[in-house]
């Protein structure tokens, strides 16, 4: 009832909880929509994992970009199964797997070679087709053409511009994700001084969830503040 999730990937083995264990027989022989009991007489529900119950279990080293943020990548550049991605740097590859599920291809460049290394365990994990992760330092370039989209969360996100600049297509999108002003300030202060791309927005989501209780009803006490800044600019001319 508490929303707590478990995620079964050996069925040879008995799974155990703080609700109680459920023996393997009863695990392999589970289907969704059924219901087990622990022998602490608690009931879990069995259900297929979706891609999103996957992704919440990647493995993470560095700080990944929340979904509300990831959600509004999306819902501004308004990206497809035909959309091909560049992302960098890759960190964990939260954001790279995240659009994947949605987009033809995404390739993300990392320079670390132990993020890259997480990052490629995690791509496994997930069992996704369509991304191509590179040990390369993408100020020195990006390899693709025609890109729809290429998303920037690093340091020093101004450095990439003439890469991302060479790379996307006339109409394509990029993305800057930044914690800091500063940060932002001059990745603007790049983009505008080169006349091939446009400044679109620069935008901060602020999540707030309500919590319902009879006749309680209110904003819940802490709410998702700040994560990052996100730039949009778009590449006008050849």
């Amino acid at each position: 009832s508490d929303g707590k999730k478990f995620l079964v990937t050996n069925l040879s083995a008995d799974l155990h909880t703080n609700y109680g264990f459920v023996g393997k027989e009863a695990l392999k022989a589970a289907k969704p929509g059924d219901v087990l009991t622990t022998n602490a007489n608690n009931s879990l529900y069995v259900i297929e994992p979706s891609f999103l119950d996957l992704y919440r279990k990647i493995k993470r080293a560095p700080q990944i970009m929340p979904l509300k943020d990831i959600a509004a990548i999306v819902a501004v550049r308004g990206i497809c199964k035909e959309s091909l991605v560049v992302d960098a740097g890759t960190g964990s590859g939260a954001l790279a797997f995240f659009l994947a599920n949605i987009v033809k291809k995404v390739v993300t460049y990392e320079v670390r070679e132990d993020f890259f290394n997480l990052a490629t365990e995690n791509l496994k994990f997930l069992g996704l087709k369509n991304v191509v992760i590179k040990h390369k330092n993408v100020y020195d370039g990006i390899e693709e053409a025609n890109v729809d989209l290429a998303c920037l969360d690093l340091p020093e996100p101004w450095k990439a511009v003439p890469a991302a600049e060479k790379a996307l297509k006339v109409g394509g999108f990029l993305a800057s994700y930044s914690p800091t002003v500063p940060q932002v300030s001059d990745f603007i202060a790049a983009v505008t001084a080169n006349k091939k791309f446009i400044v679109v927005k620069t935008i901060e989501i602020i999540q707030r969830e309500w919590e319902f209780n009879e006749r309680v009803i209110r904003p819940r006490s802490q709410p998702i503040g700040h994560s990052g800044f996100l730039t949009f600019v778009r590449k006008i001319s050849l």
